[in-house]
């Protein structure tokens, strides 16, 4: 069996993915700071088009939530396969600019078969459904009917990729690697689903939509989900794996932060819960904003100014930075979604599908996968945000940095 193999001219699979390896040096923090801020507010010009087109541009706010919250939510593993397992393949073969849209282009369409499938495992392959935000009497609208599958494979695949290091998968070579890892993360998206999510009797009436009978409300599973995706978020992104990179045994290593992420995540949600007494929703929103300061902050902006510090008031800095861009983003979100009218869904809900599929899926989409062109021209960018120093560009054509 290969280990890490290279695949077709391309560099091997590193043994962790470029975004949560543990740092080594002060090269890669040195260049950021002297390339940020501006680096990541140039970056917001790609971010936030992106993110309107996506909140809005199914036909207003509502809309766009029931048609492109599913199948943006189900591109996410074709996001997190190419930004971390291929690392821009195959457009990194090709020139700037139709690298990114190459790459896009495949998460698109992966997002429209995984999203068919997913109809067929809550009720039947509806393609009206999956593009008509009011598709008529018979037909079931694919939000938020498949939204926990949908949530539950992404989950599943950061799980894999970030706290799991991916191992084993990452012995298989970069492709096929990834591959797997997106059949596997779906398989566990449809498990959790048909094991565990209840669906409302009145909801399922007289329709299609089948339920699985499991023991916990569609909104108390994504919720959860959602609290367990902070987790993974701060401690493998933000945090750059610690503390678990510590332990040198990986069977010990990859334990215990598993362990960590799930327990902390149905903590998170118990509090938010019970003691809080929020909503589902809420509690989907806010997690869901958490994540995204997260990647805006580490990955845009790849944690300036926090990085003249020194590591540990750096991280410190860097954490309060994610938490006053969660709290400001979660204000300005719902600012605007309690102005709307809703006849189907909730403002929070629009809160989590906007921060979530828009922004954050904007920020890794600019850095990992269009490698912040055409902000910084050719393909010099690296998946973890960071400018590669100029001895380190490949000299074979079409291989990743």
């Amino acid at each position: 069996m290969p280990s890490r193999t290279a695949y077709r001219g391309t560099a091997p699979l590193p043994a962790h993915p470029a975004l949560s390896a543990p740092e080594t040096g002060s090269a890669t923090a040195a260049g950021a700071d002297r390339a940020q801020p501006v680096l990541g507010l140039a970056g917001l010009t790609f971010v936030i088009p992106l993110s309107f087109l996506v909140a809005f541009g199914a036909g207003g706010a509502e809309a766009s939530l029931r048609v492109l919250g599913p199948l943006t939510t189900f591109a996410l593993p074709a996001v997190a396969m190419i930004a971390f397992w291929w690392e821009d393949w195959p457009g990194s073969a090709l020139r700037a600019g139709w690298s990114g849209l190459t790459d896009t282009l495949i998460v698109a369409a992966a997002g429209v078969a995984l999203a068919v499938a997913g109809q067929a495992v809550v009720s039947r392959i509806d393609l009206r459904a999956l593009v008509d935000a009011q598709p008529g009497t018979g037909h079931i609208p694919t939000f938020p009917s498949t939204m926990p599958l949908a949530v539950g494979a992404f989950t599943a695949i950061l799980q894999l990729t970030l706290v799991s290091e991916g191992w084993p998968l990452r012995g298989l070579g970069r492709f096929r690697s990834g591959l797997t890892a997106v059949a596997l993360s779906y398989a566990a998206g449809t498990a959790g689903y048909l094991l565990f999510v209840d669906v409302d009797d009145a909801a399922a009436a007289g329709t299609p939509l089948h339920d699985p009978g499991g023991p916990f409300p569609a909104g108390v599973y994504g919720a959860w989900l959602t609290a367990l995706g902070v987790w993974q978020m701060v401690f493998f992104v933000a945090l750059r794996g610690r503390p678990f990179s510590g332990i040198r045994r990986r069977g010990h290593r990859l334990a215990a932060g598993n362990m960590a992420v799930i327990v902390l995540g149905w903590a998170t949600y118990a509090v938010l819960r019970h003691a809080f007494g929020w909503e589902t929703d809420r509690i989907t929103a806010v997690c869901g904003t958490v994540i995204t300061a997260v990647l805006i902050v580490g990955m845009l902006f790849e944690a300036w100014p926090a990085t003249r510090l020194r590591p540990l008031p750096g991280r410190t800095c860097a954490l309060v930075l994610m938490g006053a861009v969660a709290a400001l983003l979660y204000w300005t979100l719902s600012a605007y979604a309690r102005s709307v009218v809703w006849l189907h869904a909730t403002p929070d809900e629009w809160v989590t599908f906007t921060a979530l599929n828009g922004i954050g899926t904007g920020v890794i989409l600019h850095v990992a996968i269009w490698r912040r062109w055409p902000v910084i021209a050719g393909a010099a960018g690296r998946p973890d945000g960071a400018r590669p120093a100029a001895d380190r560009r490949s000299d074979r054509d079409g291989e990743p940095t």
